[in-house]
């Protein structure tokens, strides 16, 4: 029976003796300083300047959804694009994807809406969320 080999090599632990190759004095942190003396800095970290930190530099998030995520939104088709498809054809994520309208990474992580814009020409059956204005035309 072999052993495998080890692909990555252990991260070399400093300040562990002579032997080790990075022990004594400064063990190749530099002299002083809050880095040599085994804190971690935050990331976000940038000295003492409050002037012009990255978190004074991002825009502030007012109003009533400033603690809601900030999902993504669906793919927005206005009708006149569903005049591409066939008549009669059944308007789904798939339908989409197939004719070229949608990408298909694209709609299946967001999704695809419908809106009222334009007109439609053709009698389809449409199986994905449409807007009022858009519902009115497809079923006049």
């Amino acid at each position: 029976m072999q052993l495998t080999k080890t692909v990555t090599k252990s991260k070399k632990r400093v300040g562990r003796g002579g032997g080790s190759g990075k022990g004594f004095h400064t063990s190749s942190r530099g002299q002083k300083g809050q880095k040599s003396r085994g804190h971690k800095v935050h990331i976000l970290f940038e000295g003492f300047k409050v002037k012009k930190s990255l978190i004074r530099r991002l825009p502030m998030q007012r109003g009533r959804g400033k603690f809601r995520p900030q999902g993504a939104k669906p793919i927005v088709l206005n009708l006149e694009v569903l005049n591409l498809l066939p008549a009669n054809t059944k308007v789904d994520l798939d339908a989409l994807i197939k004719a070229g309208i949608v990408n298909e990474r694209d709609g299946r992580t967001y999704g695809v809406k419908i809106l009222g814009g334009g007109k439609l020409t053709k009698k389809l059956i449409v199986a994905l969320p449409m807007s009022k204005s858009a519902a009115k035309k497809i079923h006049a």
